[in-house]
């Protein structure tokens, strides 16, 4: 990975997304001071007021994403995302990503994936409670839920609610789901 490089490329695409009018842009790369070269560009170019950063702070090199990788057939060709995505033994660097964020601009923090990380999401809020917090329920905690359903193993709508409320109880004010829809059409 070529941090340095990428930054001025994820500011660009910030600015296009931003002038084409979206209300948000969140970055996913996990680059350091890429929070900071979003905010600069956009308040280059008159559109922060506008349009706010929403970090995929505390993004785990999980297992979790591997449903969604595989369906988008992005696996990495060679090594892996653990270079530049978080250890998920660590205790304390989520909180340090999450406030490195907030101090380069986020308007937004996430924790990636939810369910295993709910701690995190506890933590987060704790300690930067004016900074709204998004938990983004991922491919793999969808399909193990679905999954274990289609098998008769848990009811669908309880497990679901069950997870949701969980990181509701934790603190995140926004969650993310591939259950967003069902949930939504079947059950709200």
């Amino acid at each position: 990975m070529d941090n340095d490089s990428t930054l001025p490329l994820l500011a660009e695409m910030a600015y296009v997304h931003a002038k084409a009018g979206a209300d948000f842009v969140a970055p996913s790369a996990m680059m350091d001071g890429q929070i900071e070269a979003l905010d600069k560009r956009l308040r280059e170019a008159g559109l922060r007021d506008s349009c706010k950063i929403l970090a995929y702070s505390a993004k785990y090199a999980s297992a979790f994403y591997g449903p969604f990788r595989d369906a988008a057939d992005s696996a990495p060709a060679f090594g892996d995302r653990k270079t530049y995505q978080m250890d998920y033994r660590t205790h304390d660097q989520g909180l340090e990503e999450i406030a490195a964020d907030i101090e380069e601009g986020a308007d937004w923090t996430m924790v990636k994936p939810a369910m295993p990380y709910l701690d995190m999401i506890a933590r987060g809020v704790e300690r930067f409670p004016n900074i709204p917090m998004v938990a983004y329920q991922v491919s793999g905690e969808y399909s193990m839920l679905k999954a274990a359903a289609k098998l008769g193993y848990l009811d669908v709508q309880r497990v679901v609610f069950e997870s949701l409320i969980a990181i509701k109880r934790a603190g995140a004010q926004y969650i993310i789901s591939y259950y967003a829809k069902e949930y939504m059409q079947r059950w709200a």
